[in-house]
């Protein structure tokens, strides 16, 4: 990549609507959603980290926000081991960014793959670390069969097992929805111990209040997930902990005698006793 990525809502609208559509939206509509995403603020944090790559392009990332981080429990880990990282997903953004970076200067972008929703692959500088979850088609099968070679090698594997970021519940406490189980099948097939990953922080109640509302209003289109970047923005100056618990071994996981289902909903327990 010889420029900075750069990212160009109307362009972008304007590729992926059907043509009747995007010709007949209002420019005044394409301003405003450009606001609601912090275009500029993006392209220049992506100016700034420009040529960097990886968990480089991360920390230039934090550092350019003034973001810090307190890590613990880096000890709990073994020299060697195959890990497979599971941690809770409160900002959608710079979570993802702030782990890279941690995991990256431990273990070297070769080593660390980060399996993601496929529409990230589009955030170029970070597409050497990201392993792409595709469900349709030959694509689907291609990634399947690229995060299999991944679990299969001795690599480390982090993911979000909640796939959505936090949200606002009923009692009044931010946390994840429900983790899927497949994190938990994969590391009992391939070996791997599960590194439970509590990362303190939290989104600004704007993001909660409209998830609330759009769940309320009874829309199924996850609406909130444009304000994330704008989340990112407005995070400048935050400080950050990270808590790596003790690995869970597969002779565990195997001596608890539970499906992976209920596994997981354990482990995601485990994650917020870290506090």
């Amino acid at each position: 990549m010889d420029r900075p990525l750069e990212i160009n809502l109307h362009n972008i609208l304007r590729d992926r609507l059907p043509r009747k559509v995007s010709r007949f939206l209002p420019g005044f509509i394409i301003s405003g959603l450009e606001k609601v995403i912090h275009q500029d603020d993006l392209n220049d944090m992506l100016r700034v980290a420009f040529p960097l790559r990886g968990s480089a392009f991360s920390r230039k990332i934090l550092e350019h926000l003034d973001i810090t981080l307190e890590v613990k429990g880096l000890d709990n880990l073994e020299e060697g081991k195959r890990y497979m990282f599971a941690s809770n997903h409160p900002l959608g953004g710079l979570d993802g960014i702030a782990l890279i970076a941690v995991l990256g200067e431990k273990y070297g972008d070769d080593g660390v793959r980060f399996l993601v929703n496929d529409m990230l692959m589009n955030v170029e500088p970070l597409r050497d670390v990201f392993l792409p979850i595709n469900k349709f088609g030959a694509q689907g099968r291609d990634a399947a069969k690229a995060i299999n070679a991944a679990l299969e090698s001795d690599m480390q594997i982090l993911q979000f097992p909640a796939g959505l970021v936090s949200r606002l519940h009923d009692d009044g406490t931010v946390s994840d929805l429900t983790w899927q189980k497949a994190f938990v099948a994969k590391a009992m097939e391939t070996g791997r111990d599960i590194v439970p990953v509590h990362f303190e922080g939290l989104n600004s109640g704007r993001f909660y209040k409209a998830a609330r509302w759009r769940k309320k209003l009874n829309i199924k289109v996850n609406l909130e997930q444009a304000l994330l970047p704008g989340e990112v923005c407005r995070a400048r100056g935050s400080h950050y902990r990270i808590t790596f618990g003790p690995p869970v071994s597969v002779r565990e996981l195997k001596a608890r005698n539970l499906p992976p289902l209920a596994l997981a909903a354990q482990l995601r327990r485990e994650v917020y006793q870290l506090k």
